[in-house]
Parts: C-alpha cells; sequence; structure tokens
C-alpha cells in the first residue's frame, strides 16, 4: 500500500468520525450524514482499491480513471456550491426579516413617545 492511500484512508476516516460527531449533537440530519458518510466511504474505497476507477472510467466511457474522479469532484463541488447558495440567500433574508421588525418596532416606540 503506498503512503498516499494511507494517508487518504486516515483522512476520510478522520472525516467520517466528524460527520458522525455531527449528526451526534444534531449539527447535520440523518440525510446529511448518509451524503457524508457515502462520499467518505468512497474515499476509502478507492483508497484501497484504486483500479476500481479505470473500470468506471470504462463503464462511463473516459479515458482513465483519474479523470473520472475529477469529474465527479467538478459535479459534487458545483452541487455544494449551489446549496451553500441556497442556504445563505434564505439567512439574508432572514436577517431582513428580523431588522424590518426590529425597524418597525423602535419606529413605532418613538412615535408613541413623541
Amino acid at each position: 500500500m503506498e503512503p498516499i492511500q494511507i494517508i487518504a484512508i486516515i483522512f476520510a476516516l478522520f472525516a467520517l468520525s466528524r460527520a458522525a460527531l455531527r449528526l451526534k449533537d444534531k449539527s447535520i440530519n440523518s440525510i446529511q450524514f448518509i451524503f457524508w458518510g457515502l462520499i467518505w466511504t468512497a474515499v476509502i474505497i478507492i483508497a484501497f482499491v484504486p483500479n476500481i476507477t479505470g473500470f468506471i472510467s470504462k463503464i462511463l466511457g473516459i479515458g482513465r480513471g483519474i479523470d473520472v474522479l475529477i469529474y465527479i469532484g467538478i459535479i459534487l463541488l458545483f452541487y455544494l456550491i449551489f446549496r451553500i447558495y441556497v442556504k445563505i440567500d434564505k439567512v439574508e433574508r432572514n436577517i431582513t426579516k428580523v431588522v424590518r421588525k426590529i425597524t418597525l418596532k423602535k419606529w413605532k416606540l418613538e412615535v408613541f413617545v413623541l
């Protein structure tokens, strides 16, 4: 086994443990845990059996196994960026609502006092 394989497995196990802790403290829900569990399990499998990417590349009609990993990584990153964008947009809308309510309450108090 190559050193990079050992490093990848250790890192994936560490990341999987972090996901389990986030599930335990309810920072993520079970669907998110399953998503990350599948990702890190796939990393472990690929680290143990690197030739599997060549097999997958042949099925998908892609030249090399590493290209499959890069394509999947890019697609995954775009998906995660989209999810982050949606969450940030939701937080911004909630902040706007809170600021409006606070401003209206202050304005009503100032008008009432005057």
